[in-house]
């Protein structure tokens, strides 16, 4: 075996453990009561995108979709098992009264949890592109900053705008509010539980993503 082809071996490997590892913290934290989905009656907040946005900025955006997908499976599982009021809006076997999901429910679940895996990747990139010069621990710190709050962002407007799409009047019927208020309703929830999760998010990819520079597990 060459040396070109015994890196490339190493290199596939590494980034299995890698996959794996972000996988199984993904899965840890999902299924630790009040660490990863910590619900609040109307919905649950959430801190499960991190390791995503960390796993897509590490390893790409394919594998940051693997991710996202897991995200998204985790979440389809405690709905399902561990229903709250709104959780048919996550999970197609859950029905409370004449309330159900379905296949928009599959959509809601993994869609923006996917695109979770994918985007914060190509916003770090976009900010440290080689065209912009040396990249400075500056403007490595504003790009993992970005990263961490729009991936952020991405789960929870993405969620929220399909919930209101698919699910409007039953999701206004489970939470007991007029469906003309609805809207109202859903913005409250994305700066009560969205704009602090953006916020922890952006701080904390900042320190783990600026410690990880520093190894031989490097960010892409």
């Amino acid at each position: 075996m060459n040396t070109l082809t015994q890196h490339g071996t190493s290199k596939r490997t590494l980034g299995l453990v890698q996959l794996s590892l972000f996988s199984g913290i993904i899965v840890i934290m999902a299924f630790t009561p009040f660490i990863g989905y910590i619900p609040l009656g109307f919905t649950r907040a959430t801190i499960i995108h991190i390791p995503v946005i960390i796993g897509s900025l590490m390893m790409g955006p394919k594998n940051g979709a693997i991710l996202g997908g897991v995200f998204g499976l985790t979440s389809l599982i405690n709905n399902t098992i561990n229903p709250t009021a709104t959780s048919f809006v996550f999970s197609p076997f859950i029905q409370i009264g004449d309330i159900h999901g379905g296949l928009a429910s599959i959509i809601i679940c993994f869609v923006p949890r996917i695109l979770v895996g994918v985007i914060p990747y190509y916003v770090y990139k976009l900010i440290t592109k080689p065209g912009k010069g040396e990249v400075s621990k500056k403007r490595q710190s504003i790009a993992l900053g970005f990263a961490g709050v729009l991936g952020s962002l991405t789960n929870t407007l993405l969620v929220m705008n399909m919930i209101y799409l698919f699910f409007k009047d039953a999701y206004a019927q489970a939470n007991e509010v007029a469906s003309s208020a609805v809207y109202t309703f859903i913005m409250g929830i994305i700066g009560i539980n969205g704009v602090p999760e953006a916020i922890v998010a952006g701080i904390i990819v900042i320190g783990i993503g600026a410690a990880l520079m520093k190894t031989k597990f490097a960010i892409k």
